[in-house]
């Protein structure tokens, strides 16, 4: 059980990190009951922090509300420095750049002692070069998802077939040594995922797509949901 001032800075971060949050999901993360959360925000309301919703419906901050600057404790700077030498290890060249350049700015930022223990977290995330042909396509590919441009993939299957794919990407997931492609594909008219090192060439069109209902990343996901629960 966290202390109530710490308790509630953590509401408003996690507010500010979300569009719409929910009661049951700030007693889960605080690890609180529901109406302890509905005290805290009236709380939070009375002392001046501009909080909008209603419980049953959710909560936000409302746009322009300025936080104290960035507090780490210890244990969450090591752990923002193992995941950013994970990601710079196994992600693209271009996130690469960025996060260290984001790393440069978080230790910047830290009391010395913060500082210290996040720099000898005893956690690497050595390059063996076993990831070149996944990080050679990884920007483009991130660069797509984000601008919603249709890739065309050269790809080989599990069993050796080569095909030509135009696929819409939805979003890059890890499974340990392997990075794999969440797309709809448009030759099967339905998703598929397609490991990287698997690709032969990628190449990004002209075309642009736009999500829908029934075709897209949370789509995809609920259906993965579903398959697992069977």
């Amino acid at each position: 059980m966290t202390r109530r001032a710490d308790r509630l800075f953590q509401i408003v971060q996690i507010l500010r990190g979300r569009r719409l949050t929910t009661a049951a999901l700030l007693a889960e993360r605080l690890g609180v009951s529901e109406r302890t959360v509905y005290r805290d925000i009236r709380d939070l309301s009375l002392s001046g922090v501009p909080v909008e919703g209603e419980a049953g419906s959710g909560y936000r901050l409302l746009d322009g509300y300025d936080l104290p600057p960035l507090m780490l404790t210890a244990r969450e700077s090591e752990a923002l420095m193992v995941a950013i030498r994970l990601l710079k290890t196994w992600g693209g060249e271009s996130l690469s750049a960025s996060l260290e350049s984001a790393q440069e700015k978080v230790l910047a930022i830290l009391p010395a002692d913060s500082r210290r223990k996040a720099e000898q977290a005893r956690v690497f995330a050595p390059d063996m070069g076993i990831q070149q042909h996944s990080r050679r396509d990884f920007d483009l590919i991130h660069h797509a998802i984000s601008a919603q441009q249709v890739l065309s993939l050269h790809y080989r299957d599990e069993t050796g077939q080569l095909t030509w794919r135009d696929v819409q990407p939805l979003g890059l997931f890890f499974w340990g040594e392997h990075w794999l492609l969440a797309a709809w594909c448009e030759r099967r008219e339905d998703y598929r995922c397609f490991r990287l090192e698997r690709c032969l060439n990628i190449v990004a069109t002209s075309r642009r797509f736009s999500e829908s209902a029934d075709r897209s990343l949370s789509d995809f996901l609920r259906k993965v949901r579903r398959e697992e629960r069977k």
